[in-house]
């Protein structure tokens, strides 16, 4: 009979890795982002080498007997609000409005913080505007990026006014932040004879043959080439994308068509960080030098696509229908003086005795609510 120590090993580590993400579930906000954080930081160390569970496992407990790591700032992120302008009573209104409420209560506030795109619905000029003023109440900065929601009514013309260009890079406490417009699409409208509405509806479908697939483009690429040539390879690198600049899933548009043109940019780079928003979700990535995070909606949860999932995605549980802000959220980042960064995603409804945004606002008792 062949010994197996490696499979035994192996098996023993998978329990140890499911306590572990178990634990999450079950802790309470300060120990959840202490430990979501490290979470995230071994799934970007982790997935360097061969996805193995008792490779994480070692690496989680050789982090446990390191001091903690050197944060040279913060930021935080809001994203997908989807907004309608029905109102404030609206539900969209009411998570992004909820938002802006757990972001101010930080303490200390982040330095800045980055909405990551889809502040509207269907790019109405009222969308954009209600967006604006809601956001307006943050107390730290807000930097913005554009989604296709924002952008296919007017072609981002009503979104520019407001915000400026949507392509952009800035130096922050020695990393490189820049942000690149990724929802580009080929003329699918034009032949077609659509109005601006249909042209709209139509990216706003995602999962048809229509509209085109997403791309930064070349004209993009030009000015992401030379942009990164001013800055040195040691420098840490933090570019936001609406769309994951990989291919996750071609059919509900959550791909880039030129994402390995873009990659190709950032390789040289020593530390490089895409962080993503469109797709409603958490999901971690890694290519060679590039970690990819997505981030969570305020508005809603998409569910996983049925094919094409990254092998080192781990997927979170189900939303509960019942309640508008499960599987929803916000998050806050830690850029290291290493170039690491690390992700604390901030879940609105995995407390076993959460209340709800409504309950707050009218005065209604809190009830316990469902345990994850």
């Amino acid at each position: 009979m062949i010994k197996d120590p490696f499979g035994r090993r192996e098996r023993k580590a998978e329990r140890e890795r499911k306590a572990f993400y178990d634990s999450l579930l079950n802790a309470d906000r300060r120990t959840f982002l202490k430990l979501s954080g490290q979470a995230a930081a071994l799934a970007v160390a982790g997935s360097a080498i061969a996805p193995h569970s008792f490779q994480l496992v070692e690496l989680l407990k050789a982090a446990e007997n390191e001091t903690e790591p050197q944060v040279s700032f913060r930021f935080a992120y809001i994203s997908d609000t989807h907004m309608f302008d029905k109102g404030m009573t609206h539900r969209f209104v009411k998570a992004a409005l909820k938002a802006v409420q757990d972001v101010n209560a930080l303490d200390p506030q982040p330095d800045f913080i980055l909405f990551g795109g889809d502040l509207a619905q269907l790019g109405q000029p009222g969308e954009l505007n209600l967006g604006k003023e809601i956001l307006s109440e943050l107390k730290a900065p807000v930097r913005m990026m554009v989604g296709e929601h924002d952008w296919f009514f007017d072609m981002g013309e009503k979104w520019q006014e407001l915000f400026g260009k949507p392509t952009y890079s800035f130096d922050h406490q020695g990393a490189h932040f820049i942000t690149l417009q990724s929802v580009h699409e080929k003329d699918f409208w034009t032949a077609r004879k659509m109005t601006p509405m249909e042209r709209m509806q139509t990216v706003a479908g995602l999962d048809n043959a229509v509209q085109s697939r997403f791309e930064v483009g070349e004209e993009q690429r030009k000015w992401l080439a030379d942009d990164l040539a001013k800055v040195s390879k040691d420098t840490p690198i933090v570019v936001f994308s609406h769309s994951p600049l990989y291919k996750y899933y071609r059919n509900w548009n959550f791909w880039t068509d030129d994402a390995e043109q873009v990659q190709e940019l950032l390789f040289p780079f020593k530390k490089v960080t895409v962080i993503h928003g469109h797709t409603h979700q958490l999901l971690t990535n890694h290519i060679r030098n590039i970690a990819f995070h997505g981030m969570l909606s305020t508005a809603w949860p998409w569910p996983y696509a049925p094919t094409g999932l990254p092998t080192i995605t781990i997927q979170m549980d189900r939303a509960d229908p019942f309640d508008q802000f499960d599987g929803c959220g916000d998050g806050a980042v830690e850029v290291r003086k290493d170039g690491e960064v690390n992700k604390n995603y901030n879940f609105w409804s995995r407390n076993p005795f959460k209340v709800s945004y409504e309950m707050v606002a009218s005065g209604t008792p809190a009830k316990p609510g469902p345990s994850y």
